[in-house]
């Protein structure tokens, strides 16, 4: 597997222009590039920039083009982005809930705000992927549906997970503990009875398990809490609709 040198340069430069991004630690081959904002970079659900708190770089200084933005729709579509970028910026947005690339400088993204983002590629650096992984996402089979996409044995796929809303923060009903237990009465174990009706569900938790079911075993990222950690990210639950998205993007560099 290549050195994933290019990413640490990436975290550097970002890093050096005081910008508190998260690029992933994971093994990806050096041309693999990635990022995931912050609330020091927000968006709305449009893609467009809103006004942040510090005025820091814009985000397309560190991207090699416009990325392929999605309708997002809470579902489990994966659009092909290349063809989409093909395609111009005059076609609507594809509604879709990720999105996959093999062609250099296509830029992948989804937008979240306690949501979970999930980056893929594989170990040759050939395809990358970004979804948008909500409950409903989750419990639908998009996780499934881009490693579907990606087209790649799922042992020599990579994943990382961006950040969302934690286990100690997020409190669902009856009604997503069934969603995802229908069709695998073990992801009970991913929620914690909270009090009558309501239980804590850990989307890592069960983000993990849907992929180690799909036979993928190189799963990285994961451990923050968009709800609780309120200085850095942005949260639709705990600052309602009309909070910004953090945007977790890939791409494959050209050089």
């Amino acid at each position: 597997m290549s050195s994933p040198a290019a990413d640490h340069s990436l975290a550097a430069r970002v890093s050096a222009a005081g910008l508190d991004w998260i690029v992933p630690e994971w093994p990806a081959p050096a041309q693999v590039r990635a990022l995931s904002t912050t609330r020091h970079a927000a968006l709305d659900a449009s893609g467009r920039r809103l006004q942040t708190e510090i005025d820091q770089p814009e985000l397309r200084r560190w991207l090699p083009a416009e990325p392929v933005w999605l309708a997002q729709v809470h579902g489990v579509a994966i659009c092909d982005a290349d063809a989409t970028r093909e395609r111009g910026s005059h076609e609507p947005r594809p509604q879709a809930d990720g999105a996959f690339a093999h062609t250099p400088d296509t830029v992948c993204a989804v937008l979240c705000a306690d949501c979970l983002p999930v980056l893929f590629t594989d170990v040759g650096g050939t395809v990358v992927a970004a979804a948008h992984a909500g409950w409903r996402g989750l419990a639908a089979g998009v996780l499934e549906a881009a490693l579907a996409a990606v087209r790649a044995p799922p042992e020599n796929v990579l994943a990382w997970l961006g950040p969302a809303i934690g286990p100690r923060a997020f409190e669902v009903g009856a009604d997503v503990l069934a969603a995802h237990c229908a069709d695998d009465p073990g992801a009970e174990a991913c929620f914690a009875p909270q009090r009558p009706g309501k239980w804590l569900g850990d989307l890592y938790a069960l983000a993990r398990r849907r992929l180690a079911r799909s036979g993928l075993r190189a799963i990285y990222g994961g451990g923050r809490c968009t709800f609780s950690e309120p200085d850095i990210f942005h949260s639709y639950r705990r600052d309602g609709a009309l909070t910004g998205r953090m945007a977790t993007l890939i791409w494959i560099a050209s050089v």
